[in-house]
């Protein structure tokens, strides 16, 4: 499986970016899809993320600021995130799941490159 995102930049606080994650395969191909991050010297954070029925899971810091979808034609899912905070800024990873509870989702089976979202003034 290959993922590729894009769409990270710089972007002051308020703001917003909206981040792609395109598959090689069918975006239902995976029990979930979804978003981690890494800051640096923080351990990797789960973003978000959708399972195959469309339930969505969000980490608690970016509910009502982050948006998840996905375009099953496109093989593509998105990340709309608005209000963007400079706590924000990370490497942001697209990647599958293997699996979900009612936490979120959990076994990363497969992610990409990262892209950068820096948040500042």
């Amino acid at each position: 499986v290959q993922l590729q995102a894009s769409g990270g930049g710089l972007v002051q606080p308020g703001g917003s970016l909206r981040l792609s994650c395109a598959t090689s395969g069918s975006t239902l191909d995976y029990h979930g899809m979804g978003w981690f991050r890494q800051a640096p010297g923080k351990e990797r954070e789960g973003v978000v993320c959708i399972i195959r029925d469309g339930t969505t899971y969000y980490t608690d810091s970016v509910k009502g600021r982050f948006t998840i979808s996905r375009d099953n034609a496109k093989n593509t899912v998105y990340l709309q995130m608005r209000r963007l905070k400079p706590e924000d800024t990370a490497v942001y990873y697209c990647a599958t799941y293997s699996g979900s509870n009612w936490y979120g989702c959990y076994g990363i089976q497969d992610s990409g490159k990262g892209t950068q979202v820096t948040v500042s003034s």
